[in-house]
């Protein structure tokens, strides 16, 4: 009997270690091929980050990951994509938390891309470089996700001053990606 895959986000894992996996990759196919923008809103513990990394290897081409699934005879797997994954899951307390969150995401992004970007002190200019050279690098549309995009707000909404300025760094990193169209 196959296991229950409790608390596990990551589509390999489930995969590869043979965990009870409920196929969505028509509904991610169907996304792809119809949505250029798509905010997904569901409950907590309700498969958003999962499925967030089940898109992330499907831009990747990882082929192997998808044999007997939906998208598999239907995803073009020698096209791959750039893909900028980043998630503000764990506790945000501080600005200087959110932007150290900030900033680890987009360096492990560009570590993971091998694409140089120049230090700044700006989240956003780190970004927008990043988005610009993994596009120059792959010549090709870059994939951007991101899990949990409201929780630095949330975690501080008995804070108002905090949660303004949480609110100010988001909008300033989510207007890069309307920039970036």
């Amino acid at each position: 009997m196959k296991k229950l895959p409790i608390g596990i986000q990551t589509f390999r894992d489930i995969r590869s270690d043979d965990y009870i996996y409920i196929d969505k990759t028509d509904i991610a196919f169907d996304i792809i091929q119809n949505y250029r923008y798509v905010f997904l809103s569901r409950p907590r513990r309700f498969g958003k980050s999962l499925f967030l990394d089940t898109l992330k290897n499907i831009f990747e081409g990882k082929k192997e990951l998808f044999k007997g699934l939906a998208i598999y005879d239907k995803w073009n797997w020698e096209e791959k994509y750039p893909v900028i994954k980043i998630s503000f899951a764990g506790v945000l307390s501080t600005l200087e938390d959110i932007k150290a969150m900030v900033f680890d995401n987009l360096k492990e992004n560009r570590e993971r891309l091998e694409v140089v970007v120049e230090d700044t002190d700006s989240p956003s200019a780190y970004f927008s470089q990043l988005i610009r050279n993994a596009r120059s690098k792959y010549s090709q549309k870059v994939v951007i996700l991101i899990d949990e995009y409201d929780k630095a707000i949330l975690d501080n909404i008995e804070k108002p001053s905090v949660a303004a300025e949480c609110r100010e760094i988001l909008k300033r990193l989510y207007t890069e990606i309307k920039n970036h169209d």
